[in-house]
């Protein structure tokens, strides 16, 4: 069982007073400039999902299914998520971060960075690996 906890305190996320889980100031103050799509539709699934207190704990390989993407690229998003100051992360815990800041850019969130564990269904035959590096070609 996942015990939750608070990862930030001092970030903690209320609803805004335009009534959105999803923050007018993504839009307004341009958070969303220069992000990866795979890492903000990370970022909407978390919103989705978290409870009041922004919190998830959706398992790595629920969420790569649900968003499509591999764990590799799933890291990443994660990675670029809490370097933008959106989340913060400790396995397996997530919690969606307010976007207020009184000043300046948003301070980059704590996030355990972990390597996602290969299986075998991560790998590809080397025709495939072949195909896909020439475009497909058969």
């Amino acid at each position: 069982m996942v015990i939750k906890r608070i990862l930030c305190p001092d970030r903690l996320r209320r609803v805004p007073k335009q009534f959105s889980w999803v923050d007018h100031s993504l839009v307004r103050d341009k958070h969303l400039c220069g992000m990866s799509n795979e890492s903000l539709a990370l970022y909407l699934f978390l919103v989705t999902v978290s409870d009041a207190d922004g919190l998830s704990f959706y398992s790595d390989a629920a969420i790569a299914r649900y968003l499509k993407q591999t764990p590799q690229r799933l890291g990443q998003s994660r990675l670029e998520l809490c370097k933008a100051g959106f989340v913060a992360y400790s396995r397996p815990l997530y919690q969606v971060l307010s976007l207020r800041q009184s000043v300046g850019a948003l301070p980059e969130a704590p996030c355990e960075h972990q390597q996602p564990r290969r299986n075998d269904s991560d790998l590809l035959p080397i025709g495939a690996i072949l195909r896909q590096a020439f475009g497909g070609a058969q």
